[in-house]
């Protein structure tokens, strides 16, 4: 079996919007991602490279709250997390407050592939990448117009917009070897206090992978996801209890929401199962596999 899922972001998303042409660009974006993950799978690649090629169609996507078109801090500066996740060795990468990296999620691969660390933030991972040979970009190469007006509003005490997205963008695979790997890429919240990390480069919060499981992207508010770990207790439910990946991740986001919090997980179990749930007003989510499961949706009931 072959699987993968992505999403990116959940958050408020009234029926009446986003516009025909908005849901348009935002399904075509996750199709793109989607189908740039499902091309390693097809050529026997790893889960591994194909969850890092569909996070780096979205980070490269303005649409999307990761990479260009990531959110603003309150004090106008850019500040991108990422995180990679390897199910068959447990191998983990993770970078966080990174603002000259134009791929974070590239760089948490580098993490996981040449380096002792699972985690590197700020100056020392902006430095690591030129070790690397990464070249750094400005930090005003991943700002955008709309992002810029949702700092404002929020800065006024408006809300940030009719479409307020909120959380990442993720995917999780499933290769013809039976590996599961997650990533997990974002700008964060809008008028962040800036330094704040979410959960999205904290492995077992916002990003987990095991064989022996599921692999799991979250996105929403993640201040809460870090609370329950849930990424990994997502896992956790699985092994020890037994659960399907649909009723782990429903028992896990119920538990999110009696917190207060908001959002949503993808996540694929080793049989290839997957699962997309939240409790947000929308998700950006998408999903596909090698029985001819193919499925884009943004708000509740979309197919």
């Amino acid at each position: 079996m072959l699987a993968i899922a992505v999403h990116g972001g959940a958050g408020t998303l009234p029926r009446a919007e986003p516009t025909t042409a908005k849901r348009q660009a935002f399904r075509a974006g996750l199709e793109a991602a989607l189908r740039a993950g499902y091309a390693h799978l097809e050529r026997r690649g790893s889960s591994l490279d194909a969850v890092v090629a569909a996070v780096r169609v979205l980070e490269d996507d303005p649409l999307f709250n990761a990479g260009r078109g990531a959110v603003y801090a309150a004090n106008g500066s850019l500040e991108l997390d990422a995180s990679l996740m390897d199910g068959a060795t447990l191998r983990a990468g993770a970078v966080a407050g990174v603002r000259h990296v134009r791929s974070p999620i590239e760089l948490a691969r580098r993490v996981l592939e040449h380096s002792p660390h699972v985690m590197l933030a700020g100056q020392g991972a902006e430095e690591f990448a030129l070790e690397q040979g990464m070249a750094p970009v400005p930090n005003s190469f991943f700002a955008t117009d709309h992002r810029r007006l949702e700092l404002e509003r929020v800065l006024h005490g408006e809300p940030a917009g009719p479409e307020s997205l909120t959380g990442t963008v993720g995917a999780v695979a499933l290769d013809a070897h039976g590996n599961l790997a997650a990533a997990t890429s974002t700008g964060g919240l809008t008028a962040k206090r800036w330094g704040r990390i979410g959960d999205s480069p904290i492995i077992g919060a916002g990003t987990y992978a095991a064989n022996d499981a599921c692999a799991v992207s979250a996105t929403g508010h993640g201040e809460y996801f870090i609370r329950l770990a849930a990424a990994h207790d997502i896992a956790a439910l699985m092994r020890y209890r037994g659960l399907g990946v649909a009723e782990a991740t429903a028992t896990v986001l119920r538990r999110v929401g009696e917190l207060g919090g908001y959002g949503g997980v993808i996540a694929i179990g080793r049989d290839g199962a997957i699962a997309m749930p939240f409790n947000s007003d929308g998700m950006l989510r998408g999903s596909m596999d090698s029985s001819g499961r193919f499925e884009l949706g943004i708000l509740k009931g979309d197919a």
